[in-house]
């Protein structure tokens, strides 16, 4: 295994192997990465979505690299900041969780678009 998916997205664990499926929040899902990052591993995609209404999401997936011999600084520097912002940007807005499954279905495209990228296949041959 050369790279490892954090998701709170039950489509996405229905579909992808290599993950570690959290039973909680979009938060939650953000604070399993962090303790991830702090065993080792890097991240590979960004953990916070790439526009403002995925963001409300309550479904998150990220991928992680392989585990290090040390934390990788960057790692954690990024999913610190993204636990702040999107704690700061959920105090004034709720997570919609009236479209669940069209949220479901936004974040697993997303996650197997990344995946059939070049980067993905480069780390599974390393």
């Amino acid at each position: 295994m050369k790279y490892l998916i954090v998701t709170n997205n039950p489509a996405v664990a229905a579909r992808i192997d290599n993950l570690v499926f959290v039973e909680g929040s979009a938060a939650e899902t953000l604070t399993k990465v962090r303790d991830l990052i702090h065993e080792g591993y890097e991240l590979i995609s960004h953990p916070l979505a790439a526009s403002l209404r995925m963001l409300f999401s309550p479904f998150r997936s990220v991928i992680l690299g392989k585990k290090l011999t040390k934390v990788d600084s960057f790692s954690l520097m990024i999913i610190e900041d993204s636990i702040i912002k999107y704690k700061q940007h959920m105090e004034f807005r709720k997570i919609d969780t009236a479209h669940d499954e069209d949220y479901k279905m936004m974040d697993l495209i997303l996650l197997e678009a990344i995946l059939d990228k070049p980067i993905i296949g480069m780390l599974e041959k390393q």
